[in-house]
């Protein structure tokens, strides 16, 4: 509930402020807190012993403030004419004199906070789909090596990619070739790029002769 005070100025304001620091020692809980500097800078002075509530309040702010600024204060004094107190009066009713302590936050404030909420926040990581690849690994003849084609195939390592069972599989005339399941993380590896880049060029063309997608299916 917003806690409001008008008018610190004038005696009633300030009697106002008295009844409300009866048995208290701060405006919002038992510390200091920016509720206390704001109210301490609308009272222009220690009212003394007509108001010994605020009187007290006054002196402890007063004591906590002088402690965060231990420079040597030399006075400061403001020239020009000081104004009737009627105008005064005007003045302070048309910049609305009332303190409101809990006043609703800004869309600009709410905003802020949000942001300050968001980036404390870890982003969420993004999965990343994973397929299933079944692949034949041909030689060039019957006299290819098998076992060294398949440490070929092998070799191949590469963030995402993962290489599963295999078995030869005869094509004829005395010709068996590989055939190989692998995973892949679909965002890190492309099987066309695994053929063309990696299997079928040198060093590995010695052994592969070419390669066909059997099977691609999504996990």
């Amino acid at each position: 509930m917003a806690v409001t005070f008008s008018n610190l100025h004038t005696e009633s304001g300030l009697k106002s402020l008295d009844d409300f620091l009866s048995g208290k020692s701060y405006i919002s809980g038992n510390k200091l807190s920016k509720d206390d500097i704001k109210v301490y800078a609308a009272v222009l002075k220690n009212p003394g012993d007509s108001f010994a509530n605020v009187s007290k309040w006054y002196n402890s702010v007063s004591s906590q403030l002088a402690t965060s600024f231990p420079g040597k204060a030399v006075g400061v004094g403001f020239g020009g004419e000081a104004a009737p107190a009627e105008s005064v009066k005007a003045e302070a009713a048309d910049d609305d004199d009332d303190l409101d302590l809990f006043g609703d936050e800004t869309e600009e404030e709410k905003k802020a906070a949000e942001e300050r909420e968001a980036s404390k926040k870890p982003a969420k990581k993004k999965e990343s789909g994973k397929s299933s690849v079944l692949l034949d690994v041909k030689p060039w003849d019957d006299e290819t090596d098998m076992k060294k084609l398949e440490e070929a195939v092998r070799s191949v390592e590469m963030p995402g990619l993962l290489w599963g069972a295999s078995k030869l599989v005869a094509v004829g005339y005395g010709i068996k070739k590989l055939q190989i399941m692998l995973t892949i993380v679909d965002d890190l590896v492309s099987v066309d790029t695994l053929i063309e880049e990696c299997l079928t060029v040198e060093p590995r063309n010695e052994y592969i002769q070419s390669c066909d997608i059997v099977a691609f299916n999504k996990i």
